[in-house]
């Protein structure tokens, strides 16, 4: 009787199982790829495409932000038919969104514009969070919607909060800015609303 201890045989892996262990490598590199390619291009990846450019707004209807006043008057709620006749840009915002609460000044600064109407959509917030926020930063919306579900936001093509959209005089959607006003956001921005500014005044 021998005391020599048998090499074990080697395991043999099926290709099934290798494929496997390895596909998450190989989907992580994929993404890596992408990320590094668009990393390359110089592209702004805050630019999301929106379908609704160049598109009437949605169709839809927001009840108001309770005991959100202006000069002792309840600010009103918002639907489609208030974009008529006016360059309006749309922000959607919450209080639990510390990037709000980022772009809030340059909200408030749009706002001293005369001839610029702001509107708001408070995102899946509640009441009272809200009220707080606005009072503490300011109010900059003409109107404000509650879209507690958040159905209209998906209406509207919004990818998160905040994001903000300008809107021609004749309803049209004309420019996006996913994620917090930035200081070249805000340039381009202004740029639009000059251009759409100048239509409104030629077509007067």
């Amino acid at each position: 009787m021998s005391d020599e201890i048998e090499p074990s045989a080697p395991l043999k892996r099926s290709p099934l199982r290798l494929i496997v262990v390895f596909a998450p490598l190989l989907v992580f590199g994929a993404l890596v790829a992408v990320f590094f390619a668009q990393l390359m291009s110089g592209k702004d990846t805050s630019e999301l495409p929106s379908a609704l450019i160049g598109k009437q707004v949605p169709q839809f209807e927001l009840p108001a932000l309770p005991e959100l006043k202006t000069a002792g008057q309840q600010v009103p709620g918002l639907k489609s038919e208030d974009f008529k006749g006016k360059v309006t840009l749309i922000n959607i915002f919450a209080s639990w969104c510390a990037p709000c609460r980022a772009e809030h000044p340059v909200l408030m600064s749009l706002s001293n514009n005369p001839d610029l109407t702001i509107f708001g959509i408070n995102y899946k917030d509640v009441d009272e969070n809200a009220l707080r926020f606005l009072g503490a930063l300011g109010n900059p919306y003409d109107r404000v919607g509650t879209d507690q579900k958040g159905r209209t936001a998906i209406d509207w093509g919004f990818y998160g909060v905040p994001e903000t959209l300008l809107v021609g005089p004749d309803g049209i959607i004309r420019f996006k800015i996913v994620g917090p006003i930035s200081a070249q956001k805000f340039d381009e921005l202004k740029i639009e609303i000059d251009k759409l500014m100048k239509e409104q005044t030629a077509n007067s």
